[in-house]
C-alpha cells in the first residue's frame, strides 16, 4: 500500500503510453508484485471483473444470475447463494447486455483497469459453510498496468525509524504504556497515560475464546507471538481474489505488498493476548477469523469485501472489523450504474452479515472531511492505467463502502488527549462511536502501538485503528451477553459510550465527531 497522510492516501502512479505499453507494464507489474501469475493465459483479451445481482436475495437468485450472466456472455467464476449474486468476468459491452437480461437487479464492473483473462482455477482451496478443502477454482491474482497500489486501510505512520516502506516500528512495549486501552477501560492494563474513563471489565479468557471475530483486513501475521493463540485457522482464509480460499497460511499477509502488515496491526488491537509480553488486545482471549481482503497490487476490490463478510458470517463471527473503503473508488455514487450496483452488492452482504448475528464495524476514514456534505473526491478511480484522476464533486448520496452503509457502525478517531483526531471523518447522522486512533505527529507516544509481522511492533494512527477498539468491545460485551444479536450488541455500546467529552467546541453535544461518545467497555 502506497504512503498515507493525514488527509488519506497518496498513491503510486506509473504513467504508460497507449494499450501495448499498458498490458506490458501490467504483466511485469504482477509479476513482479505478487510472482506467478495464474490468470495470464490465452490472447490476453481485456477482461473487467463484474458484480451481478438478481432480484432474488438467496440460492436461486444467484443461480439465476449465473445463467443469465453466461448467456450475455460472462464467465462466472463465483456464485454468492447468501445474496443471489455472481462475480464475473467479461469484454466488451457485457454489463448493458446483462442488466437487460429477466431477473437482473443490477450489474456493475468492480474495476477500472482491465485484466488480460478470467482467473484460473486452484486445486484445494475451500467454501463458504465450513473451511474444508475443495476443489474449486481460486487463487487469481488481478493485475493492471501502471496501478498505484493505493492504501485504503485507514491507519497512518508516524515518523520515526522505518521499516517496510516506513512504517514505524518500536521495541517490545511489555504491554506498558497503553493508553489507548485505559482510555475505553481496559481492565488489567498497566497504562502509563490518561486515566481509565471506566472501570471496564473484560470477561474471564474462557467465555472470549467462545467469541469469534474476523478481521477483514490486509492480512494476519498468525505466527506473531501476541497472535498465534487468537488468531483461529478453521474460520480463516484469503478472500483476495473474491473468492473464499481456506488453505493454510492464505489469511497470512503477502510479502509482496507494501504495508501488508496493517491486518496485524489492527488484530493486535482487537484481541492480542495479555503475556506480559508485546500489547494487550481490547479482548485478550477472543477467537480471531483472519480474512484477508487486499489483492498482490494493493486494492480491497468490492468482491473481496463480499467474499469477506459472507465468510465471517457464515463462520459465526459476532463483529467484523472493516479498516479500510472500497477501491476503485473512494465514494461510490448511486446515479452511476456501476457503482450503484457495488452499493447493492456491499449493501446486501452486510445485511446478511448483520441478521447472521455480527456487528460490522467499519472506520470512518481518514480526509478529514464531513460526510453528512458536499465532499470532493480527487483520487478515483484509483486504479487508472494513467493520468491524473478527475476531481469529483459529490454529494451526500455518495458514500463510502462499508461505513456509510446502513446498520453498519462507524467509528472516528481521537487523540490522546480525548479530542478528534484532525484527519478523522465526520457527519451528524453519518457515524457511531469514537475511539482511540492517535495522533500521526505524536511519535509512538502518541500513536497506538500493536503488533506487526515477523514478531514486531508497529505504531500506527487513525480510524482503522479506532475501528479495532470498537471491534474489541463488542467482543467484550458479546462474552458478557451471548444472548444479543447484531442489533443488541451494537445498542449495548452506544449506551455505555461516554458522553463526558472535552469541553469547548468538539464537546459530545455535537454528534457530528462522536456520535453515540467514546466507546467504553462495560461493566
Amino acid at each position: 500500500m502506497a504512503q498515507v497522510h493525514a488527509r488519506g492516501r497518496t498513491a503510486r502512479r506509473r504513467r504508460v503510453g497507449g494499450p501495448a505499453r499498458a498490458l506490458l507494464a501490467m504483466l511485469l507489474t504482477a509479476l513482479v508484485v505478487g510472482g506467478a501469475v495464474p490468470y495470464v493465459s490465452g490472447a490476453g483479451r481485456a477482461y473487467l471483473s463484474y458484480l451481478v445481482l438478481a432480484e432474488g436475495e438467496d440460492a436461486a437468485g444467484a443461480a439465476r444470475a449465473g445463467a443469465e450472466s453466461r448467456a450475455a456472455g460472462g464467465q462466472v467464476v463465483q456464485e454468492y447463494p447468501q445474496i443471489g449474486a455472481v462475480l464475473v468476468y467479461a469484454t466488451g459491452s457485457f454489463a448493458d447486455r446483462v442488466r437487460a437480461r429477466p431477473g437482473i437487479a443490477a450489474a456493475g464492473a468492480t474495476r477500472t483497469a482491465p485484466v488480460v483473462a478470467p482467473p484460473r482455477a486452484v486445486v484445494g482451496t475451500g467454501d463458504f459453510s465450513t473451511g474444508a478443502g475443495t476443489a474449486t477454482a481460486t487463487g487469481a491474482r488481478a493485475g493492471a498496468a501502471g496501478r498505484g497500489a493505493g492504501r485504503s486501510g485507514d491507519g497512518l505512520r508516524p515518523g520515526g525509524d522505518r521499516a517496510d516502506s516506513g512504517t514505524v516500528t518500536v521495541p517490545d512495549p511489555a504491554e506498558a504504556g497503553a493508553w489507548n486501552l485505559a482510555m475505553v477501560g481496559g481492565a488489567g492494563v498497566r497504562a502509563g497515560g490518561a486515566p481509565a474513563v471506566s472501570g471496564g471489565a473484560v470477561p474471564a479468557a474462557d467465555a472470549l475464546r467462545r467469541v469469534l471475530v474476523a478481521v477483514l483486513d490486509s492480512g494476519v501475521d498468525d505466527t506473531h507471538p501476541d497472535l498465534r493463540a487468537a488468531v483461529d485457522p478453521k474460520a480463516s482464509a484469503s478472500c483476495a481474489d473474491g473468492r473464499p480460499d481456506a488453505r493454510t497460511g492464505a489469511w497470512r499477509p503477502d510479502p509482496g505488498v507494501v504495508e501488508s502488515g496493517h491486518g496485524t496491526h489492527v488484530a493486535g488491537i482487537v484481541g492480542a493476548t495479555r503475556d506480559g509480553r508485546g500489547v494487550t488486545g481490547v479482548a485478550p482471549g477472543v477467537r480471531i477469523a483472519a480474512v484477508r481482503l487486499l489483492g498482490p497490487l494493493g486494492q480491497y476490490y468490492v468482491e473481496n469485501i463480499v467474499c469477506g463478510l459472507l465468510w465471517a458470517a457464515d463462520h459465526g463471527a459476532r463483529a467484523i472489523n472493516n479498516s479500510y473503503f472500497a477501491d476503485p473508488w473512494k465514494y461510490n455514487c448511486p446515479e452511476d450504474r456501476d457503482q450503484a450496483a457495488l452499493i447493492a452488492a456491499v449493501g446486501r452482504a452486510a445485511g446478511y452479515a448483520r441478521r447472521a448475528g455480527a456487528v460490522v464495524v467499519a472506520s470512518a476514514g481518514n480526509d478529514g472531511q464531513d460526510l453528512g456534505a458536499g465532499r470532493t473526491d480527487e483520487r478515483s478511480p484509483n486504479d487508472r492505467v494513467s493520468g491524473p484522476a478527475p476531481v469529483r464533486h459529490l454529494g451526500t448520496e455518495c458514500v463510502r463502502l462499508p461505513g456509510e452503509l446502513p446498520g453498519v457502525v462507524t467509528v472516528t478517531a481521537v487523540n490522546r488527549d480525548g479530542h478528534p483526531a484532525g484527519y478523522s471523518n465526520y457527519g451528524r447522522g453519518r457515524v457511531s462511536l469514537a475511539a482511540p486512533g492517535g495522533d500521526p505527529d505524536g511519535g509512538p507516544q502518541g500513536a497506538i502501538v500493536s503488533d506487526w509481522p515477523d514478531g514486531r511492533f508497529a505504531a500506527l494512527a487513525g480510524t482503522s485503528m479506532a475501528a479495532a477498539h470498537v471491534t474489541g468491545a463488542v467482543a467484550v460485551v458479546a462474552a458478557l451477553h451471548p444472548e444479543l444479536g447484531a442489533d443488541g450488541l451494537a445498542g449495548a455500546l452506544a449506551g455505555t459510550a461516554a458522553p463526558g467529552c472535552p469541553a469547548g467546541a468538539f464537546g459530545c453535544g455535537d454528534r457530528q465527531y462522536f456520535g453515540a461518545g467514546l466507546v467504553v467497555l462495560p461493566h
